[in-house]
């Protein structure tokens, strides 16, 4: 499916040390001719770290996109009734997002967007990041990849020796999985080796 003029809500929680992987994601779907719409959990809207100040975020995603990230809950909660997004990306996706999605909790602008976007049947791309997804993480997967709406960028252990419950998805992966979810397909494999 082409990405051209679709809308894409790109929201981002606090695996910090994957932003980097995600801006070039974010500059690939802008260059398919798609609108991106910036949201961020709490953490990756206020929380200056080792890798990214928080200013930093807000400031390459607001020059890429042209857009003002979303990062209230009364900014997001209107994406449902007003159907502003063809397609939801959560990347990166940590394990406590999981968590929350799999039980339904919506307490956070990331997973407000998503239980708004999920009212129309709205797809939901994940892109996991977690260090305990072959752990307490994995029924979460499990459950997510079980509920219609949801697909997975295709992951993988990331340092099987150092960090050997640790997922990450395959990121660069991510414009061509977006357009498969807006068909309402999975890409395989969903785990690589």
């Amino acid at each position: 499916m082409d990405l051209k003029d679709k809308t894409i809500g790109f929201a981002l929680t606090g695996s910090f040390c994957t932003f980097a992987r995600i801006f070039p994601q974010v500059e690939a779907l802008i260059s398919t001719g798609a609108r991106v719409i910036p949201i961020l959990s709490f953490n990756a809207y206020d929380m200056d770290t080792r890798f990214f100040t928080a200013s930093d975020v807000l400031g390459r995603l607001t020059s890429a996109t042209g857009e003002e990230p979303l990062h209230t809950l009364n900014e997001v909660e209107p994406i449902g009734p007003k159907h502003l997004l063809d397609l939801l990306v959560i990347a990166p996706c940590t394990g406590n997002t999981l968590a929350k999605l799999a039980a339904g909790i919506a307490d956070t602008p990331v997973t407000l967007a998503a239980k708004s976007h999920l009212r129309n049947s709205g797809p939901i791309l994940v892109a996991v990041s977690t260090n305990d997804g072959l752990a307490v993480a994995a029924k979460n997967i499990g459950e997510l990849l079980s509920r219609r709406h949801y697909f997975f960028v295709p992951f993988e252990q990331d340092d099987a020796e150092g960090k050997p419950r640790s997922l990450v998805a395959k990121m660069e992966e991510l414009p061509a999985c977006a357009a498969s979810a807006l068909e309402g397909v999975q890409p395989q494999p969903i785990l690589h080796r």
